[in-house]
């Protein structure tokens, strides 16, 4: 019996289990893939944003800016990379003019410090690539950029190093209620009790709420489809860019990532089926024609690779962060902002358990930070050296894209929670995530992935599931 079931290993569930790890209980991670971050934390354009878009006095308002407020001291716990660049939402005629006032006054009410209204030459001043037919700008400072699948990886093993369990391919089909908590079955046949279950299941969690009996709500996956552009085209912008923001959200942006990589999107169109990723030739039209007027010129013959991700857009208009059911909490809906108010959505779910009656104590021996992870690639000459001689792995270079070591893959392996097929690493050390995409070393990647994990080549796969990658040897004869 746990104390506390968390369904989904996404970034609310991450930044979860790790404030709860705080405390003297036992906590079950409960994700259905095979890794986590794995839904919409793994595919998003990763902005912490400022708050100046949510409505007022709601839980996207609030949170967003306490959010914003915790990013920053979280990243740093965890070994994150995260960078403070500011956003600038632009303005191209006279109606998004007085858009852009409206958007300062809401962001002031909502908290949002140093905004600042811009004109176009005052904006092209900070972002010199931006078109001449943009009229003014509004800045706010305090936007930043992070790897939503790096700071999910690092939550849920500051968790995991704190105590908690990860369970994964554990696909949820069933919850009972019962007089000392829930018992909670997996496809697979598995079951999970618990007292308390915190619903952070993103583009399912209507689902699971209704297997409680809470059918208050539904949960429509929204697309998002990008454009990834090489590190080559980083000149392009510092800032994060976006248009004045509209029904469906904030639109199609421009950022310089984290790793220094150009993302350009999302697009926004509601699907229905809730696995339905695929990239689309319209979608990625869409996201150039919006591209082209941030810039006069966009480099889109640096693009490397697309991808869609999904996003869990609730009925509600916000954030649904409640208890239905006496020891069950949902945490859905959780779009945009989701990302940037995960520390704060995780704070508050901790105030809603101790409020429900969970008497915890506090552990003595809680650390909420983690080692920071090696990356090879950006150490000076000096630094390189030391560490070929301290471990030879380090001068096996793997992937030669983002010059990623045999050592920055084994600790990927090794480290909580462990990266158990290729785009695990991938996601973990960039191995893969170069101008080759992956093309020269997947099979590097795979055979230390089968030697370190002691299975068969053949049962290693990309992502999980039936993602084989061999399937059996076509010549030399049989395996000895």
């Amino acid at each position: 019996m746990y104390k506390a079931a968390i369904i989904g290993a996404g970034v609310v569930g991450g930044m979860t289990a790790r404030r709860l790890s705080a405390y003297d209980m036992s906590i079950a991670i409960l994700e259905k893939e095979a890794d986590v971050a794995m839904g919409q934390s793994k595919a998003n354009s990763g902005i912490v944003h400022a708050g100046f878009d949510p409505k007022p006095g709601s839980l996207k308002a609030v949170l967003n800016v306490e959010g914003n407020r915790l990013m920053e001291k979280t990243c740093a716990e965890l070994g994150v990379g995260y960078r403070k660049n500011g956003a600038l939402i632009v303005a191209f005629n006279d109606e998004d003019m007085k858009n852009l006032g409206i958007l300062y006054e809401r962001g002031a009410e909502n908290g949002v410090e140093g905004l600042k209204l811009l004109d176009g030459d005052q904006a092209r001043k900070m972002e010199k690539n931006l078109s001449k037919s943009v009229r003014g700008a509004l800045y706010a400072p305090t936007s930043g950029v992070v790897c939503p699948y790096e700071l999910t990886i690092e939550a849920v093993g500051n968790a995991m190093d704190n105590g908690a369990e990860l369970y994964r391919n554990f696909k949820v089909c069933d919850i009972k209620k019962e007089a000392h908590g829930f018992i909670i079955e997996a496809e697979d046949g598995r079951i999970i009790e618990s007292e308390y279950v915190i619903n952070c299941a993103g583009i399912y969690s209507d689902k699971i709420a209704s297997m409680v009996g809470d059918d208050s709500f539904t949960v429509t996956p929204r697309a998002g489809e990008y454009m990834l552009l090489d590190k080559e085209a980083g000149y392009l912008t510092d800032a994060t860019i976006f248009k004045v923001p509209d029904h469906m959200g904030k639109g199609v942006l421009a950022t310089k990532t984290v790793d220094g990589n150009i993302l350009l999107g999302p697009t926004s169109v509601d699907r229905e089926d809730k696995e339905d990723c695929k990239v689309t030739a319209g979608g990625l039209a869409v996201v150039k024609e919006k591209e082209m007027r941030f810039f006069d010129e966009v480099p889109f013959d640096k693009v490397i690779t697309q991808f869609t991700g999904l996003r869990a857009h609730g009925d509600k208009g916000d954030f649904i962060i409640n208890s239905p059911v006496k020891g069950f909490i949902n945490a859905a809906g959780i779009e945009s902002p989701g990302l940037t108010s995960a520390p704060a959505i995780a704070v508050k779910i901790e105030k809603l358990l101790l409020e429900s009656g969970m008497h915890v104590s506090l552990k003595e021996n809680y650390n909420p930070c983690r080692k920071k992870r090696v990356v090879f690639s950006r150490c000076s000459p000096e630094e390189k050296n030391r560490l070929i001689k301290e471990n030879s792995d380090y001068g096996q270079i793997i992937c030669r894209c983002e010059e990623v070591t045999k050592a920055e893959i084994l600790d990927a392996i090794r480290t909580n929670p462990g990266a158990v097929d290729v785009d695990g690493i991938k996601r973990r050390t960039r191995s893969g995530m170069g101008r080759c995409q992956g093309g020269f070393c997947m099979p590097g990647v795979l055979e230390i992935l089968a030697e370190e994990l002691k299975k068969a080549p053949e049962e290693i796969t990309k992502k999980g599931g039936d993602s084989k990658i061999l399937f059996g040897r076509l010549k030399a004869g049989e395996k000895k």
